[in-house]
């Protein structure tokens, strides 16, 4: 039976905790955590869906990061630096340029009585906005590790992730799912279940080298060009389900049973089984909401089909970003050449096992 990391359904405790010595931080910390694909499921894990029948996904990280950095400063200001989008803010500035990373720092101070404490929160995503990959959260992930270990502070993977969530959803008030934040902090291939009493299950996938590389010899990943909100998306997935149209939910229902096929397919190494459930799951999530899929989406699909592609899905809540597509080994390259005649790019993607993880320099 796989390892099982269970978070109870109950809300992170806030914790007082002192306040840290000189003697216990380190000058600079740095941190990465990994952007994930979504593999199935994708949907079930966000409310009320998941509240009401439980959720059900599937993911994996990939050699694509998100990355912190922390610095002592000793003139009492607190900056914050997106630096791949050329964006820096003070944190009392009279408008909120980065509210993540200001959300961050406010709740750790809060929480752990930090005392505001100076520093510079530089961070850089290896996936642009709205790319599907789960950036956002992997930014927090990244942020809260790097802050983990430059103040020692007591947090668990499992409080990171769920932390993570609760920054984005109740802090920032940002529309998504639960599955982005404890894919970052664990890594690796993983079932997550969602149950409806709010605890969530990670059961990590134990695969065997052999399956990981045929995977990542069949996988080709394409990235639109399309920079696209998920709130609109999920605001929509969310209304139907509140409102209890039927067609919608059975879609969703369907999207948790390819996550259980998804599973026991990659554990017997049938991928076969494994274009099948990608196919049968993004038919499924076409149906949750408009805007999922796109002309220019249908276009890239077109193509990719009629050059030996056996599947494709859109990763993320749809609309843009990357799709994810398979294919029989020898028949990639024909099909890198076909996608890169199109608006947008091919890019390498290897799938990679370690989660968040930060680390001091001297």
């Amino acid at each position: 039976m796989p390892i099982q990391y269970v978070v109870p359904a109950r809300p992170l405790a806030t914790t007082t905790f002192p306040a840290t010595s000189a003697s216990s931080t380190a000058r600079v910390v740095r941190s990465r955590a990994p952007l994930r694909l979504g593999l199935a499921g994708g949907g079930t894990d966000v409310s009320p869906f998941c509240d009401q029948f439980g959720g059900l996904v599937v993911n994996a990280t990939i050699d694509k990061y998100c990355y912190a950095t922390i610095q002592e400063r000793n003139d009492g200001e607190v900056h914050f630096i997106a630096a791949d989008r050329g964006i820096t803010q003070q944190l009392h500035d009279s408008i909120t340029l980065l509210p993540l990373h200001t959300a961050i720092y406010r709740r750790l101070c809060n929480d752990y009585d930090l005392r505001s404490p100076s520093l510079t929160l530089t961070t850089i995503a290896e996936a642009p906005p709205g790319s599907g990959l789960g950036s956002s959260s992997t930014l927090v992930v990244s942020a809260l590790e790097a802050f983990r270990e430059y103040f020692a502070l007591p947090l668990s993977k499992y409080d990171i992730a769920t932390l993570s969530h609760s920054i984005e959803r109740i802090d920032c008030n940002l529309t998504g799912g639960r599955q982005d934040q404890y894919a970052a902090t664990f890594g690796g291939f993983n079932t997550m279940d969602f149950a409806t009493s709010g605890a969530v299950i990670v059961n990590p996938l134990r695969l065997t080298p052999a399956v990981i590389h045929e995977f990542e010899a069949s996988l080709v990943l394409f990235y639109t060009g399309i920079e696209r909100s998920s709130a609109q998306i999920i605001d929509e997935q969310t209304t139907h389900i509140t409102h209890n149209h039927l067609d919608r939910i059975s879609a969703t229902l369907r999207l948790k049973d390819e996550a259980a096929a998804m599973k026991e397919a990659l554990l017997s190494g049938d991928f076969h089984k494994v274009a099948e459930v990608i196919r049968a799951g993004w038919e499924a999530k076409r149906q949750l909401a408009d805007g999922i899929t796109t002309p220019r989406i249908e276009q890239a699909f077109e193509l990719a089909l009629s050059h030996g592609a056996l599947a494709g899905k859109v990763s993320g809540a749809g609309g843009g970003g990357y799709i994810m597509f398979v294919v029989e080994p020898h028949r990639r390259p024909a099909l890198t050449a076909a996608l890169s005649a199109l608006d947008g790019r091919v890019e390498p993607a290897h799938f990679v096992q370690e989660g968040a993880t930060a680390w001091r320099l001297t």
